[in-house]
C-alpha cells in the first residue's frame, strides 16, 4: 500500500495535495506514513546514549551528545549546509561564545566520621554535586558541620561557619551566596526537594542544582537525598558532626553548540515549522527523550523526503541547543527569517514511561482563555501557572490542531493524551515572545523530575513513537499546506469551538447558580468566543495562493454561526 501511495505522490508531484485522495482526511494519511516508518528503538538507542552524558552547554557531555546527533543527520543523508545544493536537505552546526567557563561534575563522596559507608556517592548519586562546584583537595576534605536552623543571613551569621562546613534545610544556590561568599565557610550541604518528587518515599533521588560561579572562593556544594539528610541528623544527635568529603569537577573556557538541520519547503521555503529540543540537563527524559525522538523525527523526514513520499511546501527545522536560548536566538538573529516561521513546537521530556514516572502526556497550549480562567476539566500541573491577561491572547488554529493529531494517534494505541493551560518554561516560550503560534510537548507530575532518579529505565520506546509519529505528522501536514489543509484545519477547529462553547456555557449556567456574578460569566464566555472568532480566518495561513470561494464561504457561515451562539449565551445567562 505504502509502495503504491508512493508512486501516487511522485506522478502528480506538487500538484496535489495528500488530503485531495479519497476517503481520508489529511492528517489521517500523514499518520500513516509517519507510524509505518518511525523507528522506536532507534529512538530510544539515541535516548539511552544521551541519558549517559552529563550535559551542560559546551561541556563534554553536552557536546558529545550534539555531535551523536549530527552523526545520525549525517548517515541519514543530510547535507552540510555549506555544500547543500537548491533543494536539499541540509545541516549546519552553529558554535557561539560562553559568557563564563564550562562545567562538568567527575567524582565525588560524602562520608560521616564513625559511619562505615559515604552517605553519598557519585557513582549513584550523580546530581549530588551543585553545578558551578569547585574540586576539593584531591585527598578530600574534613570538616566540622555547623547547622543552621533558618536560612536567613542574620542566622547563618549568628552560626560562626567561618572555615566550617554548613548543613541546612535551604536550596543550595541561597545557603552557598550566604555561607560562603558572605560569611567565609568552606562549603555547604543542602537539602531541598520538591514535594512532587515525594522524597520521603524516594529517599536517594536528588535534584540537580547550581552555585554561583566563583572563581576566588573556589568552594562548593552538596546537594542531599532525603536519606543522606537524615544521616545527618541522626550524627547529630549524638554530637559534633564531622564530615569527609572528595569532590572532583572540570571547570574550562567553552564553546556553545547549536545543530540545526532543514527540509526545504518547495514553494514557500522561507516559511517554517520549528522544532526545538534542548540538549542541557543531565536526565533522560528531562531532555535525552526529546533529543533522541527529534533525531528520530528528521531521521524519518529525510527518508520520506528523498523517496519523494513528501513534498514539503514550507521549510521544516529540526533546533537541539541549550534551553529558551537557542531558540530565542534563532529567531531572534535573523528577523527577516523569523517573519517566516509559522509554528513552533517543543519537545521537552516526551519519552516517560508513565507507570513508573507517574506522569501523564501532556500539550502545554499556547496562552488561550483556560490559562485566564481555569476551570472545568482544565488543570494546571504542580509546576503552576503563569500570569496570563487578555492581552496575551493570540488566536489561532494551533492548540485544537495539534491536539487532534495527538488524539487520532492515540485512537490506534491506546496512548493516553491531555492538555494543561499554559504555564511557560520551556522552549515554546521564544515562540509565543515573538507571538509565534508555540506549543509544548512533555509530561507532568513527574516524581523523578530534575533528580538522578531520571534514568534510562523511566523511559517507554512506545511513549517516544507515538509523541515523534504526532509531532511529524502534523508538521507534514502543515507544511504541505493547501486548499485541502485549509479546509480540514477550519473542520477541526470549529467542531472544537462547538465542544468548548458548549462546556463553558454550561460552567457559567452552573456558576450563577451558585451565587456567580453574571458580569464574570459573560465575560468568560465572551472571551472564549472571540478567541475562535479571531482564529477563524487564521486557517488560511497554510494556502499557497489566494482562498477559495468555497474556503470564503466555510469561513463567513462559522463566523454567523459562533455569533449566533454567543447571543444565545449571553441569553442563557440573562435568565
Amino acid at each position: 500500500m505504502l509502495q503504491r501511495w508512493g508512486h501516487l505522490l511522485l506522478a502528480i508531484s506538487l500538484l496535489t495535495s495528500v488530503g485531495a485522495q479519497e476517503n481520508s482526511t489529511v492528517i489521517e494519511k500523514y499518520l500513516d506514513l509517519v507510524n509505518d516508518h518511525f523507528d522506536a528503538e532507534r529512538a530510544f538507542a539515541t535516548t539511552h546514549f544521551v541519558s549517559e552524558q552529563w550535559r551542560l552547554p559546551g561541556n563534554h557531555g553536552f557536546d558529545t551528545s550534539v555531535y551523536y546527533v549530527q552523526r545520525i543527520l549525517e548517515e541519514a543523508g543530510f547535507v552540510l549546509q555549506e555544500n547543500a545544493k537548491p533543494g536539499q536537505a541540509h545541516y549546519r552546526l552553529e558554535r557561539y561564545p560562553l559568557r563564563r567557563p564550562t562545567w562538568e561534575p567527575v567524582d565525588a563522596q560524602l562520608s560521616i566520621k564513625g559511619v562505615e559507608k559515604p552517605i553519598l556517592d557519585f557513582s549513584s548519586n550523580r546530581n549530588m554535586i551543585a553545578i558551578n562546584s569547585f574540586s576539593t583537595p584531591s585527598e578530600g576534605l574534613n570538616a566540622s558541620v555547623v547547622f543552621v536552623e533558618s536560612c536567613s543571613a542574620g542566622a547563618i551569621k549568628d552560626a560562626k561557619v567561618k572555615g566550617k562546613v554548613v548543613a541546612g534545610k535551604c536550596n543550595v544556590y541561597q545557603l552557598f551566596r550566604t555561607a560562603v561568599l558572605k560569611e567565609g565557610a568552606l562549603g555547604v550541604l543542602a537539602y531541598s526537594i520538591p514535594k512532587y518528587n515525594q522524597p520521603e518515599k524516594h529517599q536517594h533521588s536528588i535534584p540537580f542544582k547550581s552555585i554561583g560561579f566563583n572563581s576566588e572562593a573556589k568552594a562548593w556544594g552538596i546537594n542531599l537525598s532525603y536519606a543522606a539528610w537524615q544521616a545527618l541528623e541522626s550524627a547529630r544527635e549524638k554530637g559534633e558532626v564531622e564530615i569527609h568529603t572528595k569532590i572532583e569537577t572540570k571547570i574550562y573556557s567553552s564553546e556553545e553548540l547549536t545543530l540545526v538541520a532543514e527540509i526545504p519547503g518547495q514553494e514557500h521555503s522561507d516559511e517554517r515549522f520549528v522544532f526545538s529540543a534542548h540538549v542541557q540537563e543531565p536526565g533522560a527524559n528531562d531532555n535525552a527523550s526529546g533529543v533522541g525522538t527529534l533525531a528520530e523525527m528528521a531521521r524519518v523526514a529525510i527518508n520520506l523526503y528523498e523517496e519523494q513520499k513528501i513534498a514539503p511546501n514550507r521549510t521544516i527545522t529540526f533546533l537541539w541547543g541549550d534551553e529558551i536560548l537557542s531558540t530565542r536566538r534563532f529567531i531572534q538573529q535573523d528577523k527577516t527569517r523569523a517573519t517566516g516561521i509559522k509554528w513552533g513546537l517543543s519537545l521537552d521530556m516526551v519519552g516517560e514511561d508513565t507507570e513508573k514516572t507517574g506522569g501523564t502526556f501532556l500539550i502545554e497550549k499556547m496562552p488561550d482563555p483556560s490559562a485566564i480562567w481555569t476551570r472545568g476539566e482544565d488543570k494546571h500541573t504542580e509546576w503552576g501557572a503563569s500570569p496570563v491577561s487578555k492581552s496575551d491572547l493570540n488566536p489561532h488554529y494551533f492548540n485544537d490542531f495539534m491536539e487532534r493529531v495527538c488524539r487520532q494517534q492515540a485512537q490506534r494505541s491506546g496512548w493516553v493524551v491531555n492538555t494543561n493551560p499554559f504555564e511557560g518554561g520551556s522552549d515554546h516560550q521564544p515562540f509565543l515572545n515573538a507571538k509565534i503560534p508555540g506549543l509544548l510537548f512533555w509530561h507532568f507530575t513527574d516524581v523523578y523530575y530534575h533528580t538522578d532518579a531520571d534514568r534510562i529505565d523511566k523511559v517507554s520506546p512506545k511513549t517516544l513513537y507515538n509523541v515523534g509519529v504526532s509531532a511529524l505528522a502534523s508538521a507534514l501536514v502543515l507544511t504541505e499546506g493547501g486548499e485541502q489543509v485549509a479546509l480540514e484545519l477550519h473542520e477541526v477547529l470549529q467542531t472544537a469551538a462547538d465542544k468548548r462553547l458548549q462546556i463553558e456555557r454550561d460552567l457559567s449556567v452552573k456558576a450563577l447558580k451558585d451565587g456567580g456574578k453574571r458580569a464574570k460569566e459573560e465575560d468568560i464566555c465572551n472571551t472564549w468566543t472571540d478567541w475562535y472568532l479571531r482564529s477563524t480566518p487564521t486557517v488560511k495561513d497554510v494556502l499557497l495562493g489566494t482562498d477559495s470561494p468555497e474556503l470564503q464561504k466555510k469561513l463567513q457561515q462559522a463566523t454567523k454561526r459562533l455569533l449566533k451562539t454567543q447571543k444565545e449565551t449571553f441569553r442563557l445567562l440573562k435568565q
